[in-house]
């Protein structure tokens, strides 16, 4: 494999520390708010520190991935092997985002941003598996709306815990030997 499209041995075991520490907190916490989208907090403030501190495309994807095979090997959740898509789609969306918002807005505001395009791309997959259960395309987008604004509050209380979080890393040295280029989201 090409050196430039691998990640170091550093970068890997911080993307899985990060997939793995997702889906174990998820599973231990297991809160049962009845709010849509609480699950998109822990979802955002790992994948986007995961990519603050790797600070390469493909990290939020690969960390998505692991994070949907460790929940689907552990049986977290309901959804079975389906479960890796709630993860991976999500993710996937992120990284694609910051092909186009890398350089555009102040940290605060990419991690936003990013934040709620995997959001959207978390809410799109409710609203096809609403479509493909049978309910009207009225119903489908409203309960597409519904999680985009439940799923989306989760979504900017994350994303705004991610800058300070990244700061402080910073300024303890704990990005490793490339930090010149962590850490810009």
């Amino acid at each position: 494999m090409n050196k430039s499209m691998s990640f170091s041995l550093q970068d890997a075991l911080f993307i899985g520390f990060c997939a793995t520490l997702l889906v174990a907190l998820k599973s231990m916490l297991r809160l049962k708010l009845g709010l849509s989208g609480h699950s998109m907090f822990l979802m955002t403030f790992f994948y986007l520190i995961c990519y603050g501190i790797v600070g390469r495309l493909g990290a939020i994807t690969a960390c998505g991935v692991l994070s949907g095979l460790v929940a689907m090997v552990l049986s977290i959740g309901k959804g079975g092997p389906l479960i890796l898509l709630k993860f991976a789609i999500p993710a996937l969306a992120m990284d694609m985002s910051l092909i186009v918002l890398t350089g555009l807005f102040t940290l605060r505001w990419r991690c936003i941003t990013v934040g709620l395009v995997g959001c959207l791309a978390w809410a799109m997959k409710g609203w096809v598996e609403d479509l493909l259960v049978g309910m009207t395309m009225q119903v489908a987008l409203v309960q597409l709306g519904l999680s985009m604004l439940k799923g989306g509050v989760f979504t900017v209380l994350a994303a705004s815990l991610v800058p300070p979080v990244l700061e402080r890393l910073k300024s303890h040295d704990l990005f490793g030997a490339n930090s010149n280029d962590n850490g810009k989201i």
